[in-house]
């Protein structure tokens, strides 16, 4: 019934057409599982309190196509102040689950210890006080897309003092942090329909339009972010908290509804009021090499998510079309603008996890993660599908953080994949230590089959690794010619499974069924 709504919009709004908050006691009255919390009256919309200095931070000595990106539904994934935790059932869909900011940051190290290098959180702004009930169940702003207030965090997040010290000690790992924000529109039912009602397209009034840039998505209010007073309003109050917090840059949520002359401006301030180096990672739904293009060619962002890499990836891995039609989607994504990047992904809070969409069955699983982590891009992971969260449709796939035999809450007893995990950190640990598999060039070698065999070079640090998936249910082979980058080479080890190979006229390679091997120099 909702997935028509969650192609409209990637991120807390994709839901069904929710009804209007209404009042706390009003909305408990038609829909009687969940309590509602009382909800304030609101108040004027504050002016943004003085910037405090940002963070001092060790900004990481690497480019951007080295990153690897976790990306975290910060209440679902660990819940550091039992204090500020909303009252009601943890259990269902739609609450607030308890997860924070001194959460994340006490489990860090678990991120640090996977291998990852940037870290993507979501909006930490003030939500609005209710829950809406359009989607069959109330449903709150726990995943931060509803602001009801751009100059305040809410609180069930925590305290900028908390956010400010997540970055500090991501940045004392090496962990880059990129914050979520919205331009495009606040919380249903929010403050500023009261305080600024000029500045906003509403169905109630019925002024949303039916093109990209006026519609109101999920019927959300719509900033009219073509008026100067609004863009400037919205921009100053984001840029403020990545001043005060330090953070390394802004995850973009719905793109295509925000103009570009405002993305332009964007572009503009961040780099002129943050950081030349201030990294802006775009969602445009759908968006690919050519989609991307209109936002990259004016050099509005530095990266933007390739929605086509989960169903090539998963459609390849489980034997449906041709294994040559799945390398030319590969070679495709090497015509992204020249200095821009694409991120690709398995699962999302948007989309049906790649795990599920596989029925539970890890070992083609860990083939989509092989392949995700050797291709060109920024690969994203989803918060605990390394450890086999297997998510499902929404809002199944914004599920807690599983964290076993660990006293983390909300997901402490959640079972998980702990050999699934080793198996992303061997995976995570080659592609940093092998530029071709982030920089490299992408050259295919046998596209015939079952068996997939691949190459990656980059050609500034003289790297060549050859990657090779059998996506068959019986053993595999297949022939090539010894690779020209690895000319002088005497013998080359299987990075991801151990063993050597000696150098001979051609590579020839073994595979047992789902299974996949990583060659390269030996060091």
């Amino acid at each position: 019934m909702f997935q028509g709504l969650v192609a409209l919009c990637l991120a807390g709004c994709a839901t069904a057409p929710p009804t209007p908050t209404k009042p706390a006691t009003e909305a408990a009255a038609t829909q009687p599982a969940a309590p509602a919390p009382s909800a304030p009256a609101p108040e004027p919309v504050k002016e943004a309190a003085p910037a405090a200095p940002a963070s001092e931070k060790k900004e990481p000595a690497r480019p951007w196509a080295d990153e690897v990106l976790y990306f975290v539904v910060v209440d679902r994934f660990a819940d550091g102040d039992p204090s500020n935790n909303e009252k009601g059932d943890v259990k269902a869909a739609g609450t607030f689950h308890g997860g924070d900011l001194k959460g994340l940051t006490a489990n860090l190290d678990a991120l640090s210890s996977l291998g990852v290098t940037a870290l993507w959180v979501t909006p930490l702004l003030q939500q609005i006080p209710g829950f809406v009930t359009g989607s069959g169940f109330p449903d709150w702003g726990y995943h931060g897309y509803w602001a009801d207030d751009f100059h305040a965090l809410d609180p069930r997040f925590g305290t900028e003092a908390d956010f400010k010290a997540l970055v500090d000690a991501a940045h004392a790992r090496g962990i880059r942090v990129l914050l979520d924000v919205v331009y495009n529109h606040p919380g249903y039912n929010s403050r500023y329909l009261k305080d600024h009602p000029d500045w906003l397209r509403s169905e109630d009034k019925g002024t949303c339009g039916s093109d990209d840039l006026t519609s109101c998505v999920a019927g959300l209010p719509d900033f009219k972010t073509e008026r100067p007073e609004v863009a400037k309003y919205l921009l100053d109050a984001q840029i403020d908290w990545a001043k005060r917090s330090g953070v390394d840059g802004f995850r973009l949520d719905t793109v295509k509804h925000v103009s570009h002359d405002f993305w332009k401006e964007h572009r503009r301030r961040t780099r002129a009021e943050l950081s030349p180096d201030f990294f802006l990672l775009g969602e445009l739904w759908g968006g690919d090499v050519e989609g991307l293009a209109p936002y990259f060619t004016p050099d509005e962002m530095d990266a933007g998510f390739d929605f086509a890499f989960q169903g090539n990836a998963l459609g390849f891995i489980q034997g449906r079309g041709r294994t040559v039609a799945f390398d030319r989607y590969l070679q495709s994504r090497a015509k992204v603008t020249p200095g821009h990047h694409l991120a690709h992904f398995l699962s999302s809070h948007d989309v049906d996890g790649a795990l599920h969409q596989l029925q539970g069955n890890v070992p083609l699983f860990r083939l989509a993660a092989t392949l995700q982590l050797t291709t060109a891009g920024i690969p994203v992971i989803y918060y605990g599908e390394e450890v086999g969260r297997a998510g499902g449709d929404w809002p199944q796939n914004r599920g807690d953080m599983p964290w076993g035999k660990q006293a983390v809450k909300p997901g402490a007893g959640k079972k998980r994949d702990e050999p699934l995990r080793e198996y992303y950190k061997r995976l995570i640990s080659i592609r940093r230590a092998h530029p071709a598999l982030s920089r490299g060039v992408h050259a295919p070698l046998s596209t015939e089959g079952d068996v997939y065999v691949f190459q990656r070079r980059d050609e500034a640090s003289g790297d060549t690794v050859v990657v090779a998936v059998n996506r068959g249910k019986t053993k595999g082979t297949a022939s090539v010619p010894w690779p020209e980058g690895w000319t002088g080479v005497g013998e080359v080890e299987d990075l991801l499974n151990g063993g050597r190979t000696k150098a001979g006229a051609t590579l020839d390679l073994a595979l047992p069924p789902l299974s996949a091997r990583i060659l390269g120099r030996v060091p």
